[in-house]
């Protein structure tokens, strides 16, 4: 893998996109952010709210039985990005933080846009959907793990927002990874389980943009802070 890996890309303007197929499902919809955006969160879902500090613009689930994890997040508007750049420079961004940067350690398979119309989240000028895979430790080891990347980005110019949703699928363990263990009895997230969460993603109260920015704000000035003291 490497970041000379061809892309797909589908704009807007005559573009294939793809189409959320979800099956129907009877779970409930579960409020993010203090109730102000929802969405139905995948069986076997923990928040890790739960056992360790989350920043205030993330919302973070991880399987109970397994390492992968949903993150939901707040994130600027990238104004200067195109649409259909969008998700993969966040992507690039999340591989950073990863530290998957080396040469080989990242791969983007794919990138289209998501109907509108199998959308809740109707506030967005567009939603696009990227499948890739990056080359990931956990905790600082040595020993990096192949995972599946399923990113959806909701654009909000409106609310000078980007909604980044993030589906961590790992599908090879290297055998020296604390991940290398098996549990047979789990019944992991599928993409379409993921989908379903996209599909359900609503947004009730745009006040919680505002909150965020107050959070941005504060997170900047202590940056700025450190560097000049």
């Amino acid at each position: 893998m490497g970041p000379s890996v061809s892309e797909l890309h589908r704009p807007a303007d005559g573009g294939k996109s793809t189409r959320l197929v979800i099956p129907v499902s009877t779970a409930m919809a579960r409020p993010l952010f203090g109730g102000a955006i929802s969405a139905v969160i995948p069986h076997s879902a923990q928040d890790v709210s739960e056992l360790r500090q989350i920043p205030d613009n993330q919302e973070v689930f991880a399987h109970s039985q397994t390492d992968q994890s949903i993150i939901i997040e707040l994130l600027e508007y990238q104004s200067q990005v195109q649409d259909a750049d969008a998700a993969r420079y966040h992507f690039e961004d999340v591989a950073a933080s990863n530290k998957a940067v080396e040469n080989g350690s990242w791969e983007v398979r794919g990138v289209e846009q998501v109907l509108q119309s199998e959308l809740s989240m109707q506030e967005c000028s567009s939603a696009w959907l990227l499948s890739g895979a990056q080359l990931i430790s956990k905790f600082n080891e040595e020993a990096k793990n192949t995972v599946n990347i399923h990113l959806c980005l909701f654009r909000l110019p409106l609310y000078t927002t980007d909604i980044l949703v993030t589906f961590n699928d790992p599908v090879c363990i290297n055998p020296l990874s604390s991940s290398a263990v098996e549990n047979g009895a789990a019944i992991p997230w599928t993409l379409q389980d993921f989908k379903g969460v996209l599909q359900s993603f609503c947004l009730l109260d745009p006040g919680v943009f505002g909150s965020f920015y107050s959070y941005a704000s504060t997170m900047t000035e202590e940056k700025n802070t450190k560097l000049t003291g």
